[in-house]
Parts: structure tokens; C-alpha cells; sequence
């Protein structure tokens, strides 16, 4: 995309007289259609596979911070009964 940032408005037109030249008026508007239909295709493709990392990923989420309240609790446990043997 910042390959577009450097080019000029009659670099655009000459683009754009020669794509005319090369596949003429008709072919032109089934391309763009067509180039539409895959960049609608692959941007929803990737919103897929987002919410798929998406939802793997809170599923983690939750198991880790599942193993750390046990872990948390247990150690809290430890301790506890390390003061206690302490004290006794």
C-alpha cells in the first residue's frame, strides 16, 4: 500500500489508458468485479481465522487462569502450614 503513496496522478492515467488499451471498455468493469470478489473472499477469510485464533486463544486464556488461582491457592496452603509448623 505505500507503493501507492508514490504514485503520480498522470502515472495513474497513463495506468489506466494502458489497462483500457490492453483489455478494452468491456473486460475492464468484469475485473474490477472480479477483483472486488476476491478482496471481499480474502478479507473475510481473515476475519475467520481471527475469530478462531479469537476463541482458541480465550479458551487458553481461561486455562491459565485457572492453573493460576490453584496454584495460587495451593501455595497460599503451603504456606499457611509452613507458618504453623513454625510457630508450633
Amino acid at each position: 500500500m505505500s507503493c501507492l503513496l508514490f504514485i503520480s496522478g498522470g502515472e495513474l492515467v497513463l495506468v489506466m489508458v494502458l489497462a483500457l488499451l490492453f483489455f478494452g471498455s468491456k473486460a475492464i468493469p468484469d475485473i474490477a468485479k472480479t477483483l472486488g470478489k476476491g478482496m471481499r473472499e480474502f478479507k473475510k477469510a481473515t476475519n475467520e481465522i481471527k475469530r478462531e485464533l479469537d476463541a482458541n486463544t480465550s479458551d487458553i486464556k481461561r486455562d491459565i487462569n485457572d492453573v493460576t488461582s490453584t496454584v495460587k491457592k495451593e501455595t497460599s496452603e503451603i504456606n499457611s502450614g509452613i507458618q504453623k509448623n513454625f510457630e508450633d
